[in-house]
């Protein structure tokens, strides 16, 4: 037997259900090793087949989607026909509801979403798709190693054309903030605790504020390509954007706000969407 592996395989960009946080968007690298025997080509499987296979499964399944503890008992998910109605009830009072298309949402076999639950998930869709010289495969995923600041979101793009239009997937984060040329770690902090574990949610998508149990929420919707998409959740948990939650506007956003806070000074934001990508802004 001999092992191949590929390490930064991909990058999955999702969010999921914490039963005692709620909604988290969340960032896992993902690496891979497959262990087996060699075919005729003396290889384990090709590294182009490695990328091409696992990568689709991974996007199609599981990437910018909802991924919700199938085991967790203060869920609830409702499935009727090509819609899918996921409750989660939080322990400090707090209460979320989302609505969708089915293939917004993954259901995870178990009572939360983790690096291990969720390769688990994943290594079963993949498995019986590797060739017989495979004999076992490996996953693991992990956040991104952070020195310094760096936040949760999630969000959705009601007018992109692809997946992002799905109103709950998210993000882990880095942020880089410069105040007239200097980057500013005690800046960066404060707005990262700011964003920390938060809804990103457009103004004009906010369909209405109410009560619930006593809490405050916002309810949050559209219809995109892919269908109709509703959130509500706590209002503690958003903050309210004028326009479009695009890493470009987050990045005009997080310069203007700053700007407004330090008037005479020079702000360059180096706002990231998920891993080694993302949007740069000067006021």
């Amino acid at each position: 037997m001999i092992t191949l592996f590929v390490n930064r395989l991909t990058v999955l960009d999702a969010s999921l259900l914490d039963p005692e946080l709620g909604l988290l968007g969340e960032s896992w690298l993902v690496d891979a090793e497959l262990e087996g025997s060699l075919d005729h080509q003396g290889m384990v499987l090709d590294f182009g087949d490695v990328k091409r296979r696992l990568k689709q499964i991974i996007d199609q399944q599981f990437d910018h989607r909802l991924l919700v503890p199938g085991q967790a008992r203060n869920c609830r998910i409702e499935t009727s026909g090509p819609r899918c109605r996921v409750e989660l009830q939080l322990p400090d009072g707090g209460w979320l509801e989302h609505s969708s298309p089915r293939d917004a949402v993954t259901i995870i076999d178990a009572p939360a979403v983790n690096g291990d639950s969720l390769a688990h998930a994943i290594g079963d869709a993949i498995t019986p798709q590797l060739p017989d010289n495979v004999h076992r495969l490996r996953l693991r995923l992990a956040p991104e190693s952070i020195e310094g600041a760096w936040y949760r979101y999630s969000h959705g793009l009601k007018h992109h054309s692809g997946n992002c239009q799905r109103i709950a997937h998210g993000h882990r984060s880095r942020i880089h903030l410069f105040l007239d040329g200097e980057r500013d770690a005690t800046l960066e902090a404060a707005w990262a605790r700011r964003w920390r574990d938060i809804y990103l949610g457009t103004r004009a998508d906010l369909l209405e504020t109410f009560e619930r149990n006593g809490v405050p929420c916002y309810r949050f919707g559209y219809t995109a390509g892919q269908g109709r998409f509703e959130l509500a959740l706590p209002r503690s948990r958003c903050d309210l954007i004028d326009t479009d939650t695009t890493v470009e506007n987050l990045a005009r956003h997080i310069a203007a706000t700053l700007a407004a806070e330090h008037p005479g000074s020079r702000i360059r934001v180096r706002a990231f969407e998920g891993v080694d990508k993302g949007a740069i802004a000067e006021a």
